[in-house]
């Protein structure tokens, strides 16, 4: 029941910082998380090979260790937001960046591979944390009228890390004369790769020393006076800081805590509308986006590529993904999230299907017909292009707006969970069914894709102009 005293108005709504900038500076600090994120992510696309190699094992055994990080990330996401309501966000951040210095020191050390396994899990811990402390302290720290583009900047910094990532991974292959065993700095450039992350989780442990705490979580234990100091700081001195205290105070007293109890109900175990947001992450993942940040570059090798032009299209793969983050960004409060959906889905559906196309045709002298293989390279490219404009960004908008507010915590964990699971079994998958068959393999995802038009169509109802008060 919702307290009926209602707060004074403290103008926070219309308030500009006084120092944009620096407002601008804590959130790209915060959206450092989102950087390793997308960096830790994908830096093993460098090393897939060279474990292979190095380990002598096979397909399955593979896939599990780049896969296992999976695990950590499912963990760290479960269980950070529990973690910074007790000691604080930038604690929480903190330990997400010593756990990415560590796992980058393990994983370029291991003297074996349940070493490195172990070390990919740490990793994952901290890509789970990362995932939802860095959005969570943004929305809570930026000022209103700019909550929506500082937000934003989370979804930029994952894309621009998988490119750096996959730049800094070409770099090293061509300092080690194109062989991913190739020794560099007394160890082989596999190594090297997974070891660089050293330098942006250390800047991240830095710079969350020189960011505020954020205003919500200090006044959830008592320190009032310093919350009103940073609102100031953030949100300007035209707010009436004690109305804006008073008001983040009413609105955590009246929110429900939602538990997964409330996300019971209906036919099959959960409430539709929950189905609805498990079924847009499961899509999400099994359109096999991220056999494209994880395995390209042994995809690339597997039909003939060399290994640093393999690299390279890695790298130009991650720019397309950028680009078409950024039309997402640009295009999804104009023309809505479902027709965006919709437009992703036919473009994957094109590009995956001419990648099984291309697939299918023999190899000769271990390499694609030149036709095929630059219908695959382009193919490859339209589909990043087409997932990163729409269901990249899309997903995660419907799944912050389209659940009541009663269920919307709950609700978004499980689907999250979801989308974690997904991407595992995607990941997990990926090498035994290319030695299988790899235009086999596209012509899965492509039916995954092709699936995606009539679920939307059907089950997702448009959120774009809708207050959060308006789902039910």
């Amino acid at each position: 029941m919702t307290s009926t005293a209602q707060p004074p108005k403290s103008g926070a709504r219309t308030a500009h910082p006084d120092h944009l900038g620096h407002v601008i500076f804590i959130a790209a600090a915060a959206a450092m998380g989102g950087f390793l994120f997308g960096y830790d992510s994908s830096v093993i696309n460098g090393a897939v090979e060279a474990i292979r190699g190095r380990y002598d094992i096979g397909s399955a055994a593979l896939a599990q260790v780049i896969a296992i990080a999976l695990i950590g990330c499912a963990i760290g996401a479960a269980t950070a937001g529990r973690i910074a309501d007790r000691i604080g966000r930038i604690r929480c951040m903190q330990i997400s960046a010593v756990l990415f210095t560590v796992s980058a020191v393990g994983s370029a050390l291991p003297f074996a591979l349940w070493d490195l396994a172990f070390w990919r899990i740490v990793g994952g811990f901290a890509i789970g944390m990362a995932s939802v402390i860095g959005p969570a302290y943004i929305a809570e720290v930026a000022p209103p009228a700019y909550r929506g583009r500082l937000g934003s900047f989370q979804q930029a910094a994952i894309v621009i890390g998988i490119a750096i990532s996959q730049l800094v991974n070409w770099g090293l292959l061509n300092a080690a004369g194109g062989d991913q065993r190739g020794k560099l700095m007394g160890l082989e450039a596999w190594q090297v790769m997974l070891g660089v992350m050293v330098i942006p989780a250390v800047l991240y442990g830095l710079l969350s020393f020189a960011i505020p705490e954020s205003p919500r979580f200090l006044i959830s234990v008592g320190k009032h006076e310093r919350a009103r100091e940073i609102l100031k700081e953030v949100e300007g001195d035209k707010v009436n800081l004690d109305a804006r205290v008073a008001e983040i105070e009413h609105a955590m007293s009246s929110e429900h805590k939602s538990t997964f109890k409330d996300l019971l109900g209906g036919s099959f175990f959960f409430k539709p509308i929950v189905w609805v947001g498990i079924g847009l992450s499961v899509f999400q993942q099994f359109v096999g986006i991220n056999v494209a940040f994880y395995y390209s570059s042994t995809l690339w090798q597997s039909v003939g590529v060399d290994p640093t032009d393999s690299f390279f299209y890695s790298f130009t793969t991650s720019i397309i993904n950028i680009v078409g983050t950024v039309i997402a960004m640009i295009f999804v409060d104009r023309i809505g999230r479902k027709p965006l959906a919709l437009i992703g889905s036919v473009g994957m559906v094109i590009g995956l299907g001419l990648e099984a196309w291309a697939f299918s045709f023999d190899l000769v002298d271990g390499k694609l017909p030149a036709a095929q293989g630059w219908t695959a390279l382009i193919a490859a490219h339209v589909f990043v292009l087409f997932f990163a404009l729409s269901w990249g960004v899309v997903v995660w908008v419907f799944l912050g707006e389209m659940f009541p507010n009663r269920i919307r915590a709950a609700a978004l964990g499980v689907a999250a969970s979801a989308q974690w699971i997904a991407n595992w079994a995607i990941t997990a998958s990926f090498p035994s069914l290319a030695d299988w068959n790899l235009s086999a393999t596209y012509v899965i995802y492509t039916v995954f894709a092709a699936l995606s038009i009539p679920f939307v169509l059907k089950y997702v109802k448009e959120t774009k102009g809708k207050a959060l008060e308006e789902m039910g």
